[in-house]
């Protein structure tokens, strides 16, 4: 095997893996454990949230302090972070998992940029989207095991078992980060090119807005993740209003849809630096439907709800790789790290409100209605991911 599929590359896919084999049990746990506690909806957003507020916040100097320092270095020092915020889940209330959260949202900001970041300066360019894709596909693999062991364990009404599990993945996760290598590209910074240090990041700031490719996709992946946050947040609670649905299942078929859609449209994603623009709107089409028929299921059962576990599955493999590719190529390499920081931070704002205001709408309506939001969200993005001019291709814009 090489390219995408080689050695190196596997063994961070492998810790990928590894680190977010926790979020799949916590994404099913905290909710219901909040739940338990008589926590509100908004409150359980709000504690589910702050772990991507918190990513997004730290985001954009992700990409400066790796450049700076080095990403084993930096890695290294987050697996130690991320290792205490899963022990402090296994001997607290709400107020720690809020702590915890927030720590884990810090590691998970640098730990992502590190990995992608290296991924897309050491691959050349043909193998960039299948790069992306390979690192989004191995981070969604827990969520096809994890929701039915986090059940399981809920359901045994001991959390021993959460506690020894959680603190299994820290040493795991810790070890195997330890080992792994990352080799700087020779080619990441050509004789004579200007850092990416010398560029302030309250320039990179401005770009969010200026620069019309970062606009563009930042609000799609905002607009997409508020969606998939609110998914992630509530499903858990909203499928035990179901006479037969259950979140296990949903979280199962959603994950294990992104999985397999990843394995068979990766070569299917754009790598070329064009914006097609009738990929990106059936993706967010799809996204609109899956959202719809999640809304429905509280009158439709629980076939319409497995049907939007489907195809909510299909659009996320394909949303994230393919923007993020795309912004690989048009955005300027000066400072390109750093704008792509600030285009995950938005994917990362789009969950914590997904849980934080989303939460509030079900506490005022239901959650059938704030799914039936979500689905609308979505439409409209449809229309925003329209482009009839010729796109601009060349590197150097922005």
């Amino acid at each position: 095997m090489s390219g995408a599929m080689s050695w190196p590359f596997l063994r961070l896919y492998i810790l990928v893996l590894l680190y977010f084999s926790a979020n799949a049990i916590l994404n099913v746990i905290i909710p219901l454990q909040g739940e338990s506690l008589g926590a509100s909806s908004t409150t359980i957003g709000l504690i589910m949230g702050a772990y991507m507020f918190t990513a997004m916040f730290f985001r954009p100097w992700a990409g400066h302090i790796i450049q700076k320092r080095g990403p084993i270095k930096v890695l290294r020092f987050i697996l130690i972070i991320n290792g205490f915020a899963l022990i402090l889940y296994t001997f607290t209330g709400l107020g720690g998992y809020l702590v915890a959260r927030i720590l884990q949202g810090v590691s998970t900001a640098f730990f992502s940029m590190a990995l992608q970041i290296g991924i897309i300066d050491a691959l050349p360019e043909k193998d960039r989207s299948q790069g992306i894709s390979y690192y989004s596909l191995f981070s969604y693999i827990p969520g096809i095991v994890g929701p039915v062991l986090a059940l399981w364990i809920w359901q045994t009404g001991s959390m021993d078992y959460f506690t020894v599990v959680l603190i299994g993945i820290a040493v795991c996760t810790g070890i195997f980060g330890y080992t792994a290598k990352m080799d700087k590209s020779k080619e990441q910074h050509p004789a004579g090119y200007p850092s990416e240090q010398n560029v302030s990041l309250a320039q990179s700031f401005r770009q969010l807005l200026q620069n019309p490719f970062l606009f563009r996709c930042s609000l799609l992946m905002l607009s997409a993740s508020i969606v998939f946050g609110a998914i992630t947040t509530f499903i858990p609670l909203y499928a035990s209003q179901l006479p037969s649905g259950k979140a296990g299942i949903y979280l199962m078929l959603q994950a294990g849809t992104v999985v397999l859609a990843r394995m068979l449209l990766r070569k299917k994603i754009p790598s070329d630096g064009r914006w097609h623009a009738p990929f990106i709107m059936g993706t967010m089409f799809l996204l609109a439907i899956a959202a719809l028929c999640v809304s429905w299921a509280i009158t439709g059962g629980a076939v319409l709800l497995y049907v939007g576990a489907i195809l909510m599955g299909i659009a996320q493999s394909i949303l994230y790789p393919t923007l993020t590719t795309y912004l690989s190529f048009v955005l300027p390499q000066l400072n390109r790290n750093v704008l792509i920081g600030l285009f995950i931070a938005t994917a990362d704002m789009g969950v914590s409100l997904g849980g934080v205001l989303m939460g509030s709408v079900a506490d005022l309506s239901s959650y059938s209605f704030m799914y039936m939001i979500c689905a609308i969200l979505g439409a409209v993005m449809i229309a925003f991911a329209y482009e009839r001019r010729k796109p601009v291709t060349d590197m150097s814009v922005g």
